[in-house]
């Protein structure tokens, strides 16, 4: 609480997430690089294409990290085998998915029907 107002701070650290946020640690990741993208894209933008084979590049080498974190005798032990020619075919087959998709709602872009 504010001495001054009697209002509850609203401090990041205390800020409850908003109601569109998933938990899991796939929906914090996927909030995490969707709002990385757009703000890289307002701060300097690009083309819609440029924008997209900058970020397949970066899925790229970042696959590249992890499946050298599991390689040899010091490498993660979590079980995963890195299979570039599998993987590859998963991850395509994920983004054909998601151009499939129907867009989700965006607040930003719905009708007002009323006023609070």
């Amino acid at each position: 609480m504010s001495a001054r107002d009697g209002r509850a701070d609203a401090s990041p650290a205390q800020a409850a997430p908003a109601c569109a946020e998933d938990g899991s640690p796939e929906g914090l990741l996927d909030e995490a690089l969707r709002r990385a993208f757009w703000q890289s894209l307002n701060r300097a933008p690009l083309p819609a294409m440029s924008a997209l084979e900058v970020a397949a590049r970066v899925v790229g080498a970042l696959y590249r990290q992890v499946a050298q974190a599991h390689e040899g005798p010091n490498g993660c032990r979590c079980g995963w085998e890195p299979d570039p020619d599998c993987d590859l075919i998963v991850l395509e087959a994920n983004l054909a998915a998601a151009l499939l998709q129907p867009p989700e709602p965006d607040l930003a872009r719905m009708v007002a029907l009323g006023r609070a």
